[in-house]
C-alpha cells in the first residue's frame, strides 16, 4: 500500500524487492535458507511450508516459479548441479526474489535468471557458494545480495564484480500484448494500387530531383562573359534509388503505351478486317482476283500522294493540276 492507494494482485504495479535469499538442500537437514537480505525477512515456518516449490523436483529445475503466499510472491530459478564431489552426488540451489503479492514481477525474471546463470558459473569454477555453506560464513554472499537489491530498487541497474568475473544486471520492463486488430480496422486502398507511383513516396528522392532540376537550371544561368562568376553549388549526385526508380517508371510508361498501341483499334484496322472477312467467302480465284484490284487501288492512291501530296489550296499549281486530279478520280471509277 502506498499512502492511500490500495493495490491489488493483477493491478499491473511494480514494487521494490523486499527480500533476496538463497536456499539450498542440505544431505541431512533438506532445503533451508542459507543467507537473506534482509535477516529473518522470510520466517523458517514460511519457508517450511513452500520449501518444495524452492527446491522442486527435477521436472521443474531450470524454470522461473513464482510463488505467492501470505502477501509475499518468491520469484526463483532452481538449478542442480550433479557432481559427484558433492554429498548425494548434486548441489541444488535456488536465488529468490520477494516482491509484495501485488507487485508485477514478469521484468524482474530475467535478472533472477541471469543472476543464477553467474552464481552457478562461480560455483562450477570456484565452488563460491557450496564453500560458504560448508563454512558458515556467507559475508561475500550476503553484500552481494544486498548491492542488488539496493541498486535494483534506487536505480534499476546493478554491477558486481566478484574475482576476475563481473556481470551487468539491468531491469527492462515488459510491455504487455498489442491490442488485438479487428477486420474492420485494417487499412484498405480505396483506389487501384496500380494507380499510385512509388517514386513519388519517398520525400528523399522528391528532394533530389528538385535540387539536381535547381542546379541545372543555375548552371544554365551562368554567364561566361562575367568577369567574377559566381561559384555554383556543385550539383548532387543522384542517388541510386532514385535513377532506379525514375528507369522503373519510364518503363511503365513504355509498356503503357505499347499496350495502348497495340489494343486501341481505328477504323482502318475494322475496315480490313472486314475485307478479310469477305475474301473468305470467295473462292480462291476470286479472292486472289480482289485482292489485286484492291491493291491495285492502293497503289494509285499511294502513287497520287507522292506525286500531287504537296498540292494545296494556297499553291498556284494546285489549280493547274485540278483537271488531271478529277480524270484520275473518274478513272477510279
Amino acid at each position: 500500500m502506498d499512502g492511500k492507494v490500495k493495490y491489488y494482485e493483477g493491478c499491473g504495479q511494480e514494487g521494490p524487492i523486499r527480500c533476496i535469499f538463497l536456499c539450498e538442500f542440505h544431505p541431512t537437514a533438506g532445503p533451508k535458507i542459507t543467507c537473506q537480505v534482509p535477516e529473518n525477512y522470510i520466517s523458517k515456518d514460511i519457508f517450511d511450508t513452500v520449501s518444495h516449490y524452492i527446491i522442486p523436483k527435477v521436472q521443474l529445475q531450470r524454470c522461473t516459479l513464482t510463488v505467492t503466499l501470505l502477501g509475499s510472491k518468491i520469484l526463483g530459478f532452481p538449478v542442480r548441479i550433479d557432481n559427484k564431489k558433492y554429498a548425494r552426488n548434486a548441489y541444488y540451489f535456488n536465488l529468490c526474489f520477494v516482491c509484495d503479492a501485488w507487485a508485477r514481477t514478469v521484468h524482474l525474471e530475467p535478472l533472477v535468471k541471469k543472476l543464477t546463470e553467474y552464481l552457478l558459473s562461480m560455483e562450477l569454477e570456484t565452488e563460491w557458494l557450496s564453500k560458504q555453506s560448508i563454512s558458515g560464513e556467507a559475508k561475500a554472499l550476503g553484500g552481494l545480495m544486498r548491492q542488488v537489491m539496493q541498486d535494483i530498487n534506487s536505480r534499476r541497474m546493478c554491477t558486481l564484480t566478484v574475482g576476475t568475473t563481473t556481470t551487468h544486471l539491468t531491469v527492462v520492463r515488459v510491455n504487455s500484448d498489442p491490442t488485438p486488430v479487428k477486420d474492420h480496422q485494417v487499412p484498405v486502398f480505396l483506389y487501384s494500387r496500380h494507380s499510385f507511383v512509388a517514386d513519388q513516396w519517398d520525400l528523399t528522392t522528391n528532394q533530389e530531383n528538385t535540387d539536381d532540376a535547381q542546379n541545372e537550371e543555375n548552371t544554365d544561368n551562368t554567364q561566361p562573359s562575367d568577369p567574377e562568376p559566381s561559384l555554383s553549388e556543385p550539383r548532387k549526385k543522384r542517388s541510386k534509388i532514385s535513377q532506379l526508380s525514375t528507369i522503373v517508371s519510364s518503363m511503365k510508361d513504355m509498356q503503357y503505351d505499347l499496350s495502348k498501341s497495340e489494343t486501341v483499334e481505328d477504323e482502318f484496322d475494322i475496315f480490313g478486317k472486314h475485307i478479310a472477312k469477305q475474301l473468305r467467302t470467295l473462292s480462291t480465284e476470286q479472292a486472289i482476283l480482289g485482292q489485286e484490284e484492291i491493291q491495285s487501288v492502293i497503289t494509285k492512291c499511294r502513287l497520287h500522294d507522292l506525286k500531287y501530296g504537296n498540292m494545296t489550296a494556297n499553291n498556284p499549281k494546285y489549280f493547274a493540276n485540278t483537271h488531271a486530279i478529277l480524270d484520275w478520280i473518274a478513272g477510279l471509277e
